[in-house]
């Protein structure tokens, strides 16, 4: 039987890095997209000797939305699994007073991440199967002082993928979004976090795979978040709005 193939776009972060590793254990082919692919050469190599499958490596930049004909072309196949694990999100104090800094939020979470599975999506669609899974946010599901630039990118991104699913969901095409909560990963270090609500890396990783192989869409990686963003979703807003949460 052919082996599948899974590009990670954001093949440097945590999660992107955990997915990759977990899905070669399975005899998944890699594709490692990410800026300054010279990083990646160890783990691209590491991962096709420890699990016998093929890896290969891409340069690519969310941001750089002129470069992303040529990396669609650069591909050696087009993948079965397309992953988006990027994501940016800043200082909220810098963000509210730079505009640049800001943009880069939106840019990184939202508008780039949106705009490149567009692309893939009408691929799939002409191809006749495929599927997207996006990293997105318990974040943007309700605005809240601390995070709201981050939060809000991210609130657009769940429901564009929300969109896409009901766009493809007759043609053959999934669309799945996944919802982690806190991660331990290099974007939340030094973060005072409650650890029982923190999943690692290779949990998010699980989650993916098993949303993957099962008849999963909206995944929460720690399911209690979905009781706890119920809980903050039904919170009046004349009350919300002074809580410090």
């Amino acid at each position: 039987m052919k082996k599948k193939t899974i590009l990670v776009l954001g093949a440097k972060s945590d999660i992107g890095l955990a997915t990759a590793y977990h899905f070669a254990k399975f005899s998944y082919n890699i594709q490692l997209a990410a800026r300054n692919i010279n990083d990646l050469k160890m783990v691209s190599s590491d991962i096709s000797i420890r699990y016998n499958v093929d890896t290969s490596l891409y340069e690519f930049d969310v941001i750089k939305k002129n470069l992303y004909e040529g990396f669609l072309n650069s591909l050696s196949i087009t993948p079965d699994i397309v992953l988006n694990t990027i994501g940016f999100m800043g200082e909220q104090k810098n963000n509210e007073k730079n505009k640049d800094n800001a943009s880069l939020v939106f840019q990184s979470n939202y508008e780039g991440p949106s705009l490149i599975f567009s692309e893939f999506a009408n691929l799939f669609e002409e191809r006749g199967y495929g599927t997207l899974i996006g990293v997105s946010s318990v974040a943007g599901e309700r605005g809240r002082a601390s995070n709201y630039i981050y939060g809000s990118a991210k609130a657009a991104y769940t429901v564009y993928l929300s969109g896409l699913r009901n766009r493809l969901a007759k043609k053959n095409v999934r669309v799945i979004t996944i919802l982690p909560g806190f991660v331990d990963t290099k974007m939340t270090a030094g973060m005072n976090l409650p650890q029982k609500l923190l999943a690692k890396p290779s949990e998010v990783a699980r989650a993916i795979f098993l949303a993957y192989n099962g008849n999963k869409e909206v995944v929460y990686v720690k399911p209690i978040w979905r009781y706890i963003m119920f809980i903050v979703k039904i919170i009046p807003e004349k009350i919300f709005k002074y809580l410090n949460i």
